[in-house]
């Protein structure tokens, strides 16, 4: 295990009616409020009323950005900047999901910068001061809602870009399982095939040592299994649902990734598929996931896949170790797809006519490889991609 320094400073309020806590915790830290929400579902369900109602009755003054996307857009951000330099906005409240959080989150970092908010996104201009923000949460997916990071997707240069700061990370954040009962089977099975992915990420490692953070991991993978086609089955499960949302936040919050090297190898394969595409990350990553894992698997990874075939998918040890790895893979893929998500890109209706493109862009963006576990090149993802096909 490597050293670390262990900090993950959002407050959380979990469960039913945590909403009531909003007004108290805002005045703590703003006085101008910008509720930032996507295509209004938050209204449909009661929590846009109840969070207004709680704002007037704290005569707290707020104005809206509305219509941020799924993979939100650089546009989205500016707008958000320009409506909270305007109106002298000191506090950024989301309301939805992964996607209206990242927004958020670098609406907050964009308003302290002078020029165009890409070039933080692109790294050509650093971070020095962020915007407080905090979530109120609909959707189990991304764990946005307590950890640093973000992802911005830029259509006209065709590129989604992960950006990050530890002031970026909400203040607080609430979560209430309710909020996710009206979440359709499709986002629920995108959502978890996403916090699966976040936590295969972090456990893919060549670290040794790290039992603790693996077998946390490893239960936050059977919660995945066993709570996903609950919440798809019964949307209404508060369990099922109190399950996920839990898990979307621990997957990500760094507790897992602490103490070990996990540079991501397949997020930064979707995100291109996201820039081209467009289509739902957590469908992409599914997909991507278990063709990754099949490229990856050899003498040097087998007894990790070993160790997440009998731990995670109760595979007996009685068998050779790549059959072992095997059936886990198999296991992983066979999930994914009884959630409703499809196996290939090609039932999306995605061809080869943007992959060289596509494997270029995310080497050359992380500097000729991709990915720590085992390192890939232009041709190890263009591979990937073609055999997702």
């Amino acid at each position: 295990m490597l050293n670390f320094n262990y900090s993950i400073p959002t407050k959380i309020f979990f469960g039913k009616d945590q909403i009531q806590e909003l007004g108290k915790e805002i005045k703590k830290y703003g006085s101008k409020v910008l509720i930032a929400y996507g295509g209004g579902s938050i209204k449909k369900i009661g929590v846009y009323d109840k969070v207004v109602s709680i704002l007037n009755e704290e005569n707290i003054p707020f104005w809206e950005l509305s219509g941020i996307e799924p993979n939100p857009r650089i546009e989205s951000v500016r707008e958000g900047i320009r409506i909270c330099r305007e109106n002298d906005i000191d506090f950024i409240l989301p309301v939805g999901g992964g996607s209206t959080i990242d927004c958020a989150k670098v609406i907050a970092a964009g308003f302290f910068y002078e020029g165009d908010p890409w070039d933080l996104v692109i790294r050509k201009a650093k971070i020095d001061k962020v915007l407080p923000i905090a979530s109120v949460l609909t959707l189990s997916a991304t764990g946005s809602e307590m950890d640093a990071g973000a992802v911005i997707t830029n259509q006209e240069t065709k590129q989604k870009l992960g950006i990050g700061h530890p002031d970026m990370a909400p203040k607080f954040s609430i979560l209430d399982p309710t909020y996710t009962f009206s979440v359709p089977a499709s986002q629920t099975a995108a959502g978890t095939a996403d916090i699966i992915s976040h936590i295969l990420e972090s456990y893919f490692s060549n670290n040794r040592g790290a039992f603790v953070q693996d077998k946390i991991a490893e239960g936050l993978l059977k919660t995945c299994i066993k709570y996903g086609p609950i919440a798809i089955s019964e949307p209404e499960n508060y369990e099922a649902r109190a399950n996920l949302m839990w898990a979307s936040s621990l997957a990500i919050n760094g507790l897992i990734r602490y103490g070990k090297e996990a540079i991501w190898s397949v997020h930064p394969m979707q995100h291109e598929l996201g820039a081209y595409y467009d289509i739902t990350h957590g469908v992409g990553l599914a997909i991507l996931t278990p063709f990754w894992m099949r490229h990856v698997l050899d003498d040097s990874t087998v007894s990790k896949f070993v160790e997440y075939g009998k731990n995670v998918w109760d595979i007996e040890d009685d068998k050779y170790d790549y059959d072992i790895a095997n059936e886990a893979i198999d296991k992983t893929q066979e999930f994914f797809k009884s959630l409703g998500i499809p196996e290939t890109l090609g039932e999306l209706g995605i061809g080869e006519e943007n992959l060289e493109e596509m494997a270029k862009a995310v080497t050359d963006y992380n500097g000729g490889t991709v990915g720590s576990y085992k390192p890939l090149r232009y041709e190890d993802v263009l591979e990937v991609y073609k055999k997702a096909l």
